[in-house]
């Protein structure tokens, strides 16, 4: 079944038509867009399949250029004018069975005049209307197709580009999470790395004091601590350290005494 049938005039704003048509297809699928030129397949009877859409859509796009009332037909006379035109009775059509009937207004075409038109067509003067223009053509579609997923329920439900959104705005709380992720493992190895050579395993949150690679005594606590190395010759030697290892650090350097030959 066909949500929406596409309606313009040869020779007035087919190409528009043709833009308008391709894009609501892209967006809700060529089986819920209805347009003569690509729905009507191979060798199927044109007048026949162009009575079934019409009878089945839930709306109708009258799209109307700046020519739309001017074009002619084979006897001279104003196409619009002509009871057969095809143009005409798409439009009569919807407008008899009270569908959303929504004139798209091309480029320059200015809103219709109900004193140019049958008496069929005045309704169609009172209908609020869309702009389409070629150099605003991605927002203008964008918003026309927006508009009838809103106003058809059953169209909604098809709707490429609010499945695509929603499937972004899912994805986004993954990624962000892949990204807290990552980064605390570049922290940590930062961290581990910057630790190198430390005294020792850590724990905890590391809020206190942290010596990396000492070269000396260190003393972390309170209280004192005895730092004794002894030195011989050149004062070079083993430290030790006496105490509890906390408080004031206090350093006693003592040279050995040199042995005596006589000593044994």
């Amino acid at each position: 079944m066909n949500d929406v049938f596409v309606n313009y005039r040869t020779g007035d704003e087919e190409s528009a038509a043709t833009m308008i048509a391709g894009e609501l297809s892209r967006r809700f699928g060529d089986d819920r867009i209805f347009f003569a030129s690509s729905s009507i397949k191979i060798g199927h009877r044109f007048p026949k399949e162009l009575d079934k859409a019409m009878n089945e859509c839930e709306a109708l796009l009258a799209v109307i250029g700046p020519r739309w009332t001017e074009v002619r037909g084979a006897d001279g006379r104003p196409a619009l004018e002509a009871e057969q035109d095809w143009t005409r009775r798409e439009i009569q059509t919807a407008l008899d069975r009270g569908i959303l009937v929504i004139p798209v207004l091309v480029g320059r075409a200015t809103r219709i005049d109900s004193a140019i038109l049958p008496d069929d067509l005045r309704e169609l003067a009172d209908c609020q209307y869309k702009r389409f223009d070629h150099r605003n053509h991605r927002t203008d579609l964008t918003a026309l197709g927006d508009d009838l997923a809103r106003l058809l329920p059953d169209l909604s439900t098809v709707d490429h580009d609010a499945r695509a959104a929603r499937e972004r705005a899912a994805a986004k709380p993954r990624t962000k999470s892949i990204q807290r992720t990552e980064h605390t493992r570049m922290r940590t190895h930062a961290v581990e790395q910057h630790m190198r050579g430390s005294i020792g395993n850590l724990n905890g949150d590391l809020s206190g004091t942290f010596v990396n690679e000492p070269q000396g005594p260190v003393n972390t606590g309170s209280g004192r601590q005895y730092n004794a190395p002894h030195f011989e010759g050149d004062n070079t030697g083993v430290q030790f350290t006496a105490g509890d290892n906390s408080g004031t650090v206090h350093q006693r350097f003592e040279r050995e005494r040199r042995r005596s030959d006589d000593e044994g």
